[in-house]
């Protein structure tokens, strides 16, 4: 059970396209005003996104931390336990989506768990689940893979471990990718996977792009997608 004396942690999400911001549920900017800091991957979008969701809100009151790539994890982790004992309540918000999935986040909140802080996850859309939701595919066996491999070999011999592993547990593969390189994966899924399987391609969900079709592998290389530098999602589940 948490301290008294600890101050807590909200999981903030964050809108996965800038015009769908109704996807956030009212009560997220509720838990925003009981802030007293946050931790974000992007501080200018972070503030510009609050101040959709609270148009009043002055965003010099607030400490602001950022987690992107070049920042010290460990100096982040010290910094989020300070502020937890000294009672704040810490916002931590995605830069698209949930915190912790696919997200840095999840490292801050592995530290407030081990100081024992309440940890509070508010409800948001995730473009993973919405994937999930969306494929027609298993969803009481799933699993999420993050990013393949970059080299094209290494991304191949993966593709067939996931595949296999999906044939046997009849498990759904989840897997996303850079942008910029979705026409180059999906290339490589249609030389690799059995023509049979089938994948779903979700892209630029909730947005007003958004395009969610499942096809077989076969089906997909002879109508192969333009998805490039679309935020996508990738299902695969073998047949």
């Amino acid at each position: 059970m948490a301290s008294a004396a600890l101050g807590q942690v909200y999981l903030i999400p964050s809108f996965l396209d800038e015009n769908s911001l109704q996807t956030i549920p009212a009560y997220v900017a509720d838990g925003i005003k009981e802030c007293q800091a946050f931790f974000v991957e992007n501080e200018r979008s972070a503030r510009r996104y609050f101040k959709q969701l609270w148009k009043d809100m002055v965003i010099d009151n607030y400490e602001w931390h950022v987690m992107d790539k070049q920042a010290d994890t460990a100096q982040l982790s010290a910094t989020l336990k300070k502020l937890l004992q000294r009672g704040m309540t810490i916002g931590i918000v995605s830069e698209a989506g949930c915190p912790g999935i696919a997200d840095p986040g999840q490292l801050l909140v592995e530290t407030a768990h081990r100081l024992g802080a309440a940890v509070k996850p508010f409800v948001g859309p995730s473009s993973i689940l919405l994937a999930l939701m969306a494929s027609g595919m298993n969803g009481q066996c799933f699993q999420f893979t993050g990013y393949l491999p970059i080299d094209n070999a290494a991304r191949m011999k993966v593709l067939k471990d996931l595949e296999n592993e999906s044939s046997k547990k009849k498990c759904t593969q989840v897997f996303i990718e850079t942008p910029y390189r979705n026409n180059q994966l999906v290339e490589t899924i249609t030389k690799t996977c059995h023509p049979h399987t089938r994948l779903c391609i979700a892209v630029d969900i909730t947005g007003p792009g958004e395009l969610i079709q499942t096809k077989t592998v076969d089906d997909w290389k002879k109508n192969m997608p333009d998805i490039h530098k679309r935020p996508a999602i990738f299902c695969l589940l073998a047949v």
